[in-house]
């Protein structure tokens, strides 16, 4: 967290304990691998850990430049190297915008807060996954993490074909061929008495 924030106590403090709690290091290492592997610069702290993957991508410029590599032309024009912290956050949401353009669903992409108060690096990861997955998607076949979204598979059925399908009863519809709970017994049987 940022210096001069008031520790938080109470619930927030159990929320972000929580946050804290669902951060991977290992997804953090492929996030890191992948960056590299991208951009081909190297990020600079090499040390594994929240803290210092945030220190990696606080100022937003090697995010900036991984969405421009990824989209093969510039989606943020510009990138502010400037270490005052608006210009570094306005980087951030440059990224998140181009993130938006890019494909990226508003629930995969983290708040600029997230990263730059090192609120919830665990989000910061969930939208470098998405990145991955959508940049696959769109034809980029160079390194990548995470999962490939689906694509499209549409199927042709003949007439006859969708005529055989309509014959056919789902178990769904009632039938189980013959099974039933005739003689099953569980436990003792209720007594009523009047």
């Amino acid at each position: 967290m940022g210096d001069t924030r008031a520790k938080k106590s109470g619930l927030s403090a159990d929320i972000q304990k929580k946050l804290n709690a669902k951060y991977s290091e290992e997804q953090e290492r492929q996030c890191r691998q992948w960056i590299e592997a991208v951009t081909g610069d190297t990020l600079i702290d090499q040390e594994i850990g929240m803290n210092h993957f945030n220190k990696c991508l606080k100022d937003g410029t090697v995010l900036c430049k991984l969405i421009n590599t990824l989209n093969g032309e510039a989606l943020v024009k510009k990138i502010n190297t400037s270490s005052m912290a608006f210009k570094q956050m306005e980087n951030i949401s440059s990224f998140l915008d181009a993130c938006k353009v890019f494909g990226l669903k508003d629930g995969d992409c983290f708040q600029t807060p997230d990263l730059y108060e090192n609120q919830n690096m665990s989000q910061v990861t969930v939208t470098l996954y998405a990145l991955s997955s959508v940049a696959i998607k769109k034809g980029w076949d160079g390194p990548s993490i995470g999962v490939k979204i689906a694509s499209q598979n549409k199927r042709e059925f003949t007439k006859e074909q969708l005529e055989e399908g309509k014959k056919v009863i789902g178990l769904q519809m009632g039938t189980n061929k013959g099974a039933s709970q005739a003689g099953m017994n569980f436990g003792k049987t209720r007594a009523i008495v009047d």
